[in-house]
């Protein structure tokens, strides 16, 4: 094989949860050139990634579908060996169907895997992580398979912006409400700490609101936000020097366990037995211990509490 493709355009989390595949691809056939392809957004992940060969990267907010049709006259000029889909949706199969790849690995589940050579089962709840899933793609080439994701920032991406020598991260907001922790519980997070530690709240751009509102109510520590000023992969490289890093079963979470940084992931209406939570050697899950009905109320999040009530966040125990 010479060149390799991995599809992946679903949100960051997702993206970082494939970075295995690169990973044990390149650890059993380090001459093969290996190409991502992601959506908008996701590419500062890789900045200087030190052996993915080229990033392929779909505006879906912009004509979705005219760049999806010029990705698919690029992809199949680019005559690749393998294709690796780990998405289960149509428009990521058509791309990996009509490829014109010599070997084409997917889903089962998704909708054009008629035209695939593999054919994978994706099942949530058996006992497997999200990347161990991922990996069940390439079983097939029989090497050794790496199953932690892995970014590569900087080793000083913490004195870029002047951090303290020690300090913790928090990263509060979610893409779904049912996911992440209420604001009250941030602050009651902080107000714990010890004096000593500061605090640099994470997050994008349109987070800044919500972390200056929990940066007003902190008290006695030194709060440091940085929404919206590191990218991704700089985010990644303050999380791996913290002391702990508190998150949502989000993004963050993923990025964390990337570098092998520690971490504490909140988990509210989703559940760690989905197969998406932490995998840092110190990693810490905490969830309500009363049993509710309603949870998990999905796969992913939703936009609000289905029963009104967001018990699974409010009665979560610091």
């Amino acid at each position: 094989m010479k060149r390799i493709l991995i599809i992946q355009t679903a949100f960051l989390g997702d993206v970082v949860l494939a970075t295995p595949l690169a990973e044990t691809i390149h650890h059993a056939f380090n001459d093969v050139k290996i190409d991502f392809l992601i959506r908008k957004g996701s590419e500062s992940l890789f900045n200087h990634h030190p052996f993915l060969n080229k990033i392929l990267i779909w505006d879906k907010k912009k004509h979705k579908y005219r760049n999806l049709i010029r990705l698919l006259f690029q992809i199949r000029k680019n005559k690749y060996d393998l294709v690796i889909n780990c998405q289960r949706f149509a428009a990521s199969g058509l791309l990996a169907g009509l490829s014109g790849g010599s070997k084409i690995s997917g889903f089962k589940k998704n909708p054009f895997s008629f035209l695939f050579q593999y054919k994978i089962e994706h099942e949530i709840g058996n006992g497997k992580h999200e990347c161990e899933r991922n990996l069940e793609l390439i079983r097939f080439l029989s090497i050794p398979l790496y199953s932690k994701p892995r970014l590569y920032p900087s080793d000083h991406a913490e004195k870029q912006f002047d951090l303290p020598e020690k300090y913790v991260c928090m990263a509060p907001a979610s893409v779904w409400f049912t996911k992440q922790l209420p604001i009250p519980k941030w602050i009651e997070l902080g107000n714990k700490l010890h004096k000593d530690l500061s605090i640099v709240l994470l997050g994008a751009p349109g987070d800044k609101e919500l972390c200056s509102i929990i940066a007003k109510g902190i008290l006695n520590h030194k709060v440091i936000n940085l929404c919206g000023k590191p990218d991704l992969l700089e985010s990644a490289g303050i999380m791996k020097n913290a002391e702990m890093n508190y998150v949502n079963d989000s993004a963050p979470m993923h990025l964390a366990s990337a570098v092998n940084a520690p971490v504490t992931a909140f988990f509210c209406s989703t559940i760690p037995e989905f197969g998406f939570g932490p995998l840092s050697e110190n990693s810490t899950v905490i969830q309500t211990t009363q049993k509710l009905n309603c949870r998990p109320c999905g796969l992913h999040g939703k936009r609000k509490c289905p029963e009104g009530h967001f018990k699974c966040a409010d009665m979560l125990m610091l």
